[in-house]
């Protein structure tokens, strides 16, 4: 199925602390949607790869360009990034208004903090030279509370093919509300 075939593009808005199963899910539905999909921390090791010893809203910016290019040419995008904030979560959602596209929130959870925690410290680096964020980063990260609609999925005690059915449920009930 592939989304930009049948409908307006698709912007989906992936959200979540590092080690939840955000990335595995983002990458699933790019599959399954035939979506464009980018992600944050890829982009900000090529930043530091080309000297920049601090990233801070670069990597956002150059992917919000890169989704909206996407995006204005038909193909939908999945975003995946920790979307800590206000702030970059409105950005999103502006690229999408802007594009003529309509977006999808989905913020990813686990919410048992022990299984949480071995999948961080578990986690091998997803590309030579990164670095993969320790559980004490991850529990002190700024992440604030969502106050918009999104579809919440928690992966605590479900493996990757029930999340992927589950999220791909609540897809479809949108679609079909809409």
């Amino acid at each position: 199925m592939n989304d930009s075939a049948s409908r307006n593009p698709v912007l989906y808005i992936f959200s979540g602390l590092p080690g939840c199963g955000k990335s595995t899910l983002s990458r699933a539905l790019a599959r399954l949607t035939g979506a464009v999909h980018l992600r944050i921390d890829t982009i900000e090791q090529a930043l530091h790869d080309l000297g920049h010893a601090v990233v801070r809203d670069e990597g956002y910016r150059i992917a919000y360009a890169i989704a909206a290019d996407n995006l204005r040419l038909g193909s939908s995008v999945v975003a995946d990034s920790c979307n800590p904030v206000a702030a970059t979560r409105q950005a999103w959602e502006r690229v999408a208004t802007n594009a003529h596209a309509t977006h999808v929130n989905i913020e990813v959870v686990c919410s048992d903090a022990g299984e949480h925690r071995r999948r961080v410290e578990a986690r091998l680096a997803s590309a030579p030279g990164t670095h993969e964020p320790g559980w004490q980063e991850v529990v002190q990260r700024e992440y604030h509370p969502w106050t918009g609609d999104r579809i919440v999925i928690d992966t605590a005690g479900c493996d990757e093919a029930a999340c992927i059915a589950l999220l791909n449920s609540r897809l479809a009930s949108l679609r079909t509300a809409t």
